[in-house]
């Protein structure tokens, strides 16, 4: 049998799988345990018991043959419970056989995928009302309906989540690693994968965030949770949540930055080149605001006001700093 199954179906057994896993072997007990009907009535102690047997048949069958044939072990037993110890060998053998496809369509079925191209924007209403802005090179999957006990999506890249709140139905974000789960709040995800990062931060309400099963914090407005997939280490911190959503309100926020990152952001916003004549500018710091709907060149005459320098716009719509700058 393949370790893998070998392994969830014991953890399953004694309560140690996530509600991922939980979900994908009940599956399979909700499909093939229609076929027997006597599987259904059985309460849960005593459906347990049985798939604890039956995994250790399939163990002890597999250590003595290479045959996928497993023999049970002549057993005096009532006949309702070798029914059920039957419909669950069934199951147990679909997992081995299914589980590669069973995991992926566990996320890609029936899921609707949002792709965001690059220096684009997108909104959209989910089935449950909850509105979600998604950024450039961003890609979200949702379902066509959710599912009466969760609200699952799945996020690669960036995104802001204004989420409905259902106390009985939790909405749960997986990016990456991460699992956000959350009841009715409002919060930014970023995943940058060149950095091997994921970032939550909340505007309004309350966010969980975890990983493997492990909880790495519980989050309140203007606190952030930053992730490193490459050390496994989670930073938490309190940080300004309106520079996080910025891009969703398509408003700059320079909050005690240096000049660089300003311009770094400024390239990213307007899709266009901006060098500096003197590269000792970029560590000038400065804090300011642009609103929404402000011209570039407007923004670059009071930035530039605030580090002792100037711009020039070269023909090909380039941008060029220069100037003494700071001391």
């Amino acid at each position: 049998m393949n370790r893998d199954i070998e392994t969830l179906l014991d953890r399953y057994v004694k309560r140690e799988t996530s509600l991922n896993e939980d979900r994908l072997v009940e599956k399979w007990l909700d499909e093939n345990g229609n076929t027997d009907p006597t599987w259904q009535r059985l309460d849960s102690i005593a459906q347990e018991k049985w798939l604890a047997d039956v995994f250790n048949d399939i163990r002890i069958s597999i250590s003595k043959t290479e045959n996928k044939i497993i023999t049970m072990p002549h057993r005096k037993h009532m006949l309702w419970k070798r029914m059920a110890a039957a419909a669950i060998l069934v199951i147990s053998l679909a997992l081995y056989y299914e589980w590669p496809a069973l995991q992926k369509r566990s996320v890609t079925t029936q899921l609707t995928a949002l792709k965001v191209p690059v220096h684009q924007k997108r909104q959209v209403i989910l089935p449950d009302g909850s509105e979600v802005w998604v950024n450039e090179a961003s890609e979200l999957k949702y379902p066509k309906k959710f599912t009466a006990k969760l609200r699952e999506v799945y996020l690669s890249g960036e995104a802001y989540f204004d989420v409905k709140h259902h106390a009985n139905q939790p909405f749960i974000i997986h990016t990456g690693n991460l699992v956000t789960t959350v009841l009715g709040t409002a919060f930014d995800i970023r995943e940058d994968k060149n950095k091997h990062t994921v970032e939550v931060t909340v505007t309004r309400g309350k966010v969980s965030v975890a990983k493997g099963g492990k909880l790495l914090g519980v989050l309140t407005p203007n606190q952030q949770i930053s992730y490193n997939s490459l050390n496994n280490e989670a930073v938490k911190q309190t940080v300004d949540a309106n520079l996080a959503i910025a891009w969703q309100q398509n408003e700059l926020y320079f909050d005690d930055v240096n000049f660089g990152d300003a311009v770094l952001q400024l390239q990213k916003q307007f899709n266009v080149k901006i060098s500096f004549a003197n590269q000792k500018l970029k560590t000038c710091r400065f804090t300011g605001t642009a609103l929404k709907g402000e011209r570039l060149d407007n923004i670059l005459k009071v930035i530039c006001a605030f580090n002792n320098a100037t711009y020039q716009t070269k023909p090909d719509g380039s941008f060029v700093i220069d100037g003494p700058g700071c001391n």
